[in-house]
C-alpha cells in the first residue's frame, strides 16, 4: 500500500462515519448508565431523620414510618429522667439526612435499674477507697458495719443482709453496707470498758468522801 492510497481511507467518510459512530454509541451508554445508577439508587433524593427522643416504641416507630424509615432496637440502658421503654438515643441522629428506606438505630431506656458486677474490694482496700469506687459506679453506700479487724479495713460488702462476693451483679443504686475492722480486738475493746467503768466508780467515790468530810467538818463547828 503506497502513501497516497493510505492517506485516500483515512480520509474516507466512511472511516470517519464509523469512528463518529462508535463514539456516539460509547457516550449513550455512559449516559444511559448513568441515569439507571441515579434511579436505581434514589441520587439526589433524601429524608431528614425525625426527632423520636422520649417517644415509646410504637410512637417512634410510626413516626419514622411517616418519612419512609424503619427501627430498629439495638440496645437498653436505664435512665430515671425518662419512662421506661422509651426512646434514649438514636443513630442516625435527628436532623440527620438519610435515604429513604434507612434503618435508625434506637436505644431503649429498660424497664428495670441495670446490674452491675460487685468489684475486688474485700480484703483489699480501705472503707475510704471502697466507698468513693462504689459511689462512683452508681451504688449508695451507708453507715459501715463494724467488726473486730484493721482499722477501716473491708471485710465484707452486704445488701439488704447478704454478703456479697466479688463478681455478684446487683441493681445499680443499692444500698450496700460495707463490713470494716474497728480497730480493736474484742478483748481491747472490753478491757477499755471496764476501765472506764471503774474509773468512773474510782472518780464518783472520791468525790463522795471529800463531800462527807465537808459534811462532817462543818457539823463539828
Amino acid at each position: 500500500m503506497n502513501v497516497k492510497e493510505f492517506k485516500r481511507k483515512i480520509t474516507s467518510p466512511l472511516i470517519w462515519g464509523n469512528l463518529l459512530a462508535m463514539a456516539l454509541v460509547v457516550v449513550a451508554l455512559f449516559l444511559g448508565l448513568r441515569w439507571w445508577l441515579a434511579v436505581y439508587t434514589h441520587h439526589g433524593d433524601s429524608v431528614e431523620v425525625p426527632d423520636v427522643y422520649g417517644m415509646d416504641l410504637p410512637t417512634a416507630r410510626e413516626r419514622l414510618k411517616a418519612e419512609g424509615l424503619s427501627l430498629l432496637v439495638t440496645d437498653s440502658a436505664y435512665s430515671k429522667k425518662l419512662p421506661a421503654g422509651s426512646v434514649m438515643l438514636q443513630q442516625p441522629a435527628k436532623g440527620a439526612r438519610v435515604k429513604e428506606g434507612r434503618v435508625v438505630y434506637v436505644t431503649i431506656n429498660s424497664t428495670t435499674l441495670s446490674k452491675l458486677a460487685i468489684p475486688d474490694l474485700i480484703d483489699n482496700s480501705s472503707f475510704r477507697e471502697a466507698r468513693a469506687k462504689l459511689q462512683a459506679m452508681g451504688f449508695r453506700v451507708g453507715e459501715p458495719r463494724f467488726i473486730e479487724g484493721e482499722k477501716d479495713w473491708v471485710y465484707g460488702i452486704q445488701h439488704e443482709g447478704h454478703n456479697l462476693i466479688a463478681g455478684d451483679m446487683v441493681a445499680r443504686e443499692s444500698l450496700l453496707t460495707l463490713v470494716i475492722g474497728s480497730g480493736y480486738s474484742t478483748e481491747e475493746e472490753d478491757l477499755m470498758t471496764d476501765s472506764l467503768v471503774l474509773s468512773g466508780f474510782m472518780s464518783t467515790g472520791e468525790e463522795a468522801d471529800e463531800v462527807d468530810d465537808f459534811l462532817e467538818v462543818t457539823d463539828e463547828e
